[in-house]
């Protein structure tokens, strides 16, 4: 088995490969930058939020902006959407609001879950973007499931499922790829490979020169970008999806990246990675890398940059603000949101509740 090519758009000179090309507009082009240091200001702010102790967890996704920025961007409506815990960007770019986000962060009563996830752990909807899940990789099962109920229903949709490289060392991917190839099913495999599962790295997790090349064994293709482009991504999680919808089946992207931050505010990844690799990917910042190329474009110049940083940081700063104002959640809720109608035995536990607080 030969490993595919890895797919770049962006050139150093500025040009962009034809064949690569998502043929994006000025203002497509500037929203996706826009958009990406959101992201960006949404994690630092979320990484000092945790710190300061005004949250509990927060997962960033610093340095793999483009991947879920560029990937969103290729979704239409009704398509499905199961995220892994670092793919908010996905969330953002199909309209999912920067408050819902924040909310769920601190799980007051301004979170449409009501604090029952932990953060980091959205879901909407509104765009059928599923619950993130804590356990690794579970998601991808489920997203067959979903891809298929909808082909049987002849339904023109097909569901995203992204996870990082860590997710292909367990059982539900092989699982999933196998369905899926049997099935034909309309999933795309979204692979973030950002190196590391938490600590352990691919070399630990594979003996394969690739995560792409795993898809050949399935009967369907694998396709390596560079997860640092976020052009190369669009187009390629456009085209897999495109095919998926027309019946062609399954796909499998790795998208090469790097996760530059801690795997969670939890992590302490200096114990299992040194200074010189993280700086020498921080030159390959996917954010800086598309700012240099719009502003050979002419999208982009020193002002409209530093006005993109400034807005992102106040958009952030507000809704934090507007967030935090709200109460918590009512404690009676405690009874709610798992039946549709509250079953006897849960009335009177409720109303025995209500009475003792009276």
């Amino acid at each position: 088995m030969t490993d595919p090519v890895v797919i770049s758009a962006i050139r150093t000179d500025g040009s962009v490969d034809p064949a690569s090309d998502p043929g994006l507009t000025g203002p497509e082009l500037l929203l996706l930058y826009e958009k990406m240091v959101l992201l960006r200001s949404l994690d630092e702010k979320g990484v000092a939020l945790q710190r300061s102790g005004r949250i509990g967890f927060y997962i960033p996704s610093a340095g793999q902006e483009a991947c879920p920025v560029g990937a969103g961007y290729a979704l239409q409506e009704g398509d499905w959407i199961f995220p892994s815990y670092r793919d908010h960007g996905m969330a953002l770019m199909r309209g999912s609001s920067l408050a819902t986000l924040v909310a769920q962060l601190y799980g007051n009563s301004a979170d449409a879950t009501r604090g029952r996830q932990m953060p980091n752990h959205w879901c909407d909807r509104s765009i059928s973007l599923v619950s993130v899940s804590s356990p690794v990789a579970t998601q991808l099962p489920q997203a067959v499931g979903a891809s298929y109920a909808a082909m049987l229903r002849g339904e023109p949709v097909a569901a995203i499922v992204s996870f990082g490289d860590g997710g292909t060392s367990t059982g539900e991917f092989h699982a999933g790829m196998n369905f899926a190839g049997v099935f034909r099913t309309p999933t795309v495999f979204f692979c973030e490979n950002n190196r590391y599962a938490i600590s352990v790295p691919v070399s630990r997790q594979t003996a394969s020169t690739s995560l792409a090349v795993k898809a050949e064994a399935y009967g369907f293709p694998g396709i390596r970008v560079d997860g640092n482009d976020v052009l190369a991504v669009h187009k390629v999680v456009r085209d897999a999806m495109a095919r998926a919808r027309g019946g062609g089946g399954p796909a499998l992207i790795e998208a090469l990246t790097y996760r530059v931050g801690p795997h969670s505010t939890s992590d302490d990844p200096t114990l299992y990675r040194t200074e010189e690799e993280v700086a020498e990917w921080r030159k390959k910042d996917p954010i800086l890398r598309f700012a240099s190329f719009l502003k050979i474009r002419g999208v982009l110049n020193d002002a409209l940059e530093a006005e993109a940083t400034a807005v992102a940081r106040e958009a952030v700063r507000q809704t934090v603000a507007a967030v935090e104002a709200a109460p918590p959640v009512p404690p009676e809720s405690l009874f709610e949101d798992v039946y549709e109608e509250i079953p006897w035995n849960l009335a009177e536990q409720r109303a025995a509740f209500l009475s003792g607080r009276s």
